[in-house]
């Protein structure tokens, strides 16, 4: 009976093709290869603001010519810069509080390249929280990112604070703030209450307000009104208040309306408001940051349903 022919001759060929062809390396190639180097990570010196400062900044190589290992979307544009920052949040009061921060990627010339924002919640006191914040992606035009700051902090205590989106409070009843909206010196500021809960709620008139500093003090002299016919006459005559039956999954929408108008006087900022969707419901503090200019005056829609 004839034998098989032997393979050696075969692997041996193999192995020297492949020898001859060399192993494709996806780390950082040598100088001149034109392949991207690792993203250089930078210590920050940074005091911060209000306990929150960066500790480090990631920035990614110049490289010369793009590689396969760049992360891009749909339409061929980096889905991600690879820029990031690291921080660190420390709590020196005595209460649980929950933090909205600003972060702000900087070029070389010091000109703000993005903003992000983050919120971190529940930090305890003396308690130190760390994170990440990435600048994501940046438009084709953008100038390289260089640095890195703390913008903006807010605080509200942990109990107050806005659910998380997708969240749902024990109490069923999920309240928020739009980032408002500017038209001919008036200025709006939605609300809006979601029924996320698993039984039928029920509001009737206004929101309940306070006005609050940046200690979370209250803020005087302001009048809040019952709706906005004091205040303009655009939207037409005020809607009276109506009870309303919201089941699970509908919502409500209010507003807060005014004019920044600054005449005599000393204006007036209001960077938090402590809402309350009826007597007796659990507050929740959001930070519009209004701006109520020296009018003195902030109009207050009443709650009406949401079309889904």
């Amino acid at each position: 009976m004839r034998r098989p022919a032997s393979l050696l001759p075969v692997l041996a060929a193999t192995a020297l093709l492949l020898t001859a062809c060399g192993t494709e390396h996806t780390g950082p190639a040598s100088a001149g290869s034109g392949a991207a180097e690792r993203p250089t990570r930078t210590q920050v010196d940074d005091p911060g603001e209000d306990g929150v400062r960066i500790t480090s900044l990631t920035l990614p190589s110049v490289s010369p010519s793009p590689t396969r290992s760049t992360s891009v979307s749909a339409g061929g544009i980096p889905a991600d810069s690879g820029v990031l920052a690291t921080y660190e949040v420390i709590n020196n009061g005595t209460e649980r509080l929950t933090y909205s921060v600003v972060f702000t990627f900087l070029g070389s010339d010091g000109g703000a390249v993005i903003n992000q924002s983050t919120t971190v919640r529940d930090v305890g006191p003396g308690k130190t929280v760390r994170g990440t914040v990435r600048a994501g992606e940046l438009p084709p035009d953008a100038p390289r990112v260089t640095q890195a700051k703390v913008l903006e902090v807010t605080t509200v205590p942990a109990g107050e604070a806005p659910a998380e989106p997708g969240t749902c409070p024990a109490s069923g009843i999920r309240i928020s703030a739009d980032k408002g909206d500017a038209a001919m010196g008036l200025r709006v500021v939605g609300l809006r209450l979601d029924n996320c809960g698993k039984r039928d709620y029920t509001v009737g008139g206004y929101p309940l307000l306070e006005l609050l500093d940046d200690d979370l003090d209250p803020v005087d002299g302001i009048e809040i009104l019952d709706g906005s016919g004091d205040i303009t006459s655009g939207a037409g005559p005020d809607e009276p208040p109506r009870p309303i039956t919201l089941e699970p999954g509908e919502s409500a929408t209010s507003g807060l309306v005014w004019r920044n108008t600054t005449e005599a006087g000393t204006a007036v900022n209001v960077p938090h408001v402590r809402v309350r969707a009826k007597a007796g419901a659990d507050p929740v503090t959001v930070t519009p940051h209004l701006d109520l200019g020296t009018t003195g005056k902030l109009g207050v829609e009443p709650w009406a349903k949401a079309e889904r």
